[in-house]
């Protein structure tokens, strides 16, 4: 599966729509909540869960984003669309390229 627009689309979807939370700039959190999803066959996001917390600020967050995502180019099977699990990573106050792992 592959967010439209790639990594760096990806990317600056995060920067446009995450608020990130005071609690953790005060205490100077940074890094990536690590979220678990599933791309459904028609491209939807689905089954979010925090695979690795950062904050519970920031975990709240980046589901709360994760919600809004659009649409995927689902993963394929000779030709057939077919639900894949991936783990995205939100990034809180940092700019690594995000790699989305299938």
């Amino acid at each position: 599966p592959q967010y439209p627009g790639g990594p760096q689309a990806l990317g600056a979807f995060f920067q446009e729509n995450l608020k990130y939370p005071e609690a953790a700039r005060v205490k100077s959190i940074t890094g990536n909540v690590l979220l678990n999803a599933t791309v459904g066959s028609d491209g939807r996001l689905s089954d979010f869960k925090v695979a690795r917390s950062l904050s519970p600020e920031c975990d709240a967050e980046a589901l709360r984003v994760a919600a809004m995502l659009p649409p995927w180019q689902p993963a394929t099977r000779l030709g057939v669309p077919l639900p894949v699990a991936v783990q995205l990573p939100v990034p809180f106050g940092n700019s690594a390229l995000l790699k989305v792992v299938k």
